[in-house]
């Protein structure tokens, strides 16, 4: 009995990889979350049960400890559990505290990673997050930390040449003047909404005047001058056209 923790990658199903494809078509359960593609659990033998436990920006049909208890119950019964998590399992994805509370219940996991959505959806328009002219260090910084810490790790004093928060945008007008209090108001800054998807959209501006403009989430928020690098990009590419 095993339970595999399968990164569905950042949107698009064909950036899934070909491991975790092979383990949803032996699947006896796929447990799987709102950002993991509907169309990856077609994949699944019709026999298999599905079992959504989603989360997004206030509306969690199941709380964490749910989901736990969950995996604990269909692994003691089932030969081969799926857990499909958006992106890859262990950035952001809790991946560490589900594979945790299933060992301790002597329940073997395995995990297969994925393309997370911060490397997935700024490659594929063309935005390197690292670029060697000016930008050699990269954070990578949730904007929903556990409101249960008893004391806070993100304050947004981060120096490195370009910074990616993930699950912010609720929160962006929040975030933004505690990041001008380290950063130029003329940082440039990306956002990509439904990365890889086809309703993809991509937003661009100024630290100085994002707030200001219309993002709606799931998007990725890019802050740094690999901005720069993809506007000048698209510039060349339309060049081309």
């Amino acid at each position: 009995m095993t339970v595999y923790m399968l990164g569905a990658g950042p949107g698009d199903p064909d950036l899934i990889t070909l491991k975790a494809i092979k383990i949803l078509e032996k699947a006896d359960v796929v447990l799987y979350d709102s950002l993991a593609n509907d169309s990856l659990l077609e994949y699944a033998p019709t026999t298999a049960r599905l079992i959504y436990v989603g989360k997004r920006a206030g509306e969690h049909y199941r709380k964490q400890p749910e989901i736990n208890q969950l995996l604990i119950d269909e692994g003691k019964k089932c030969e081969t559990v799926v857990r499909l998590k958006g992106g890859d399992p262990f950035i952001f994805g809790r991946g560490g505290e589900e594979e945790l509370a299933l060992l301790r219940e002597g329940i073997d996991v395995e995990v297969v990673p994925g393309i997370n959505s911060a490397l997935g959806s700024a490659a594929m328009i063309g935005l390197p997050l690292t670029h060697r002219a000016i930008a050699t260090s990269l954070t990578l910084v949730t904007g929903h930390e556990d409101p249960e810490k008893s004391e806070k790790q993100v304050n947004w004093d981060y120096t490195a040449d370009t910074l990616v928060i993930f699950m912010g945008v609720g929160l962006l007008k929040k975030y933004v003047p505690k990041l001008l209090e380290y950063r130029d108001a003329d940082t440039p800054v990306c956002v990509i909404e439904n990365g890889t998807l086809p309703d993809q959209k991509v937003i661009t501006g100024t630290l100085g005047d994002i707030t200001e403009k219309k993002i709606r989430p799931p998007a990725l928020v890019i802050i740094g001058e690999v901005v720069d690098i993809y506007l000048e990009a698209e510039k060349l590419r339309s060049k081309l056209e």
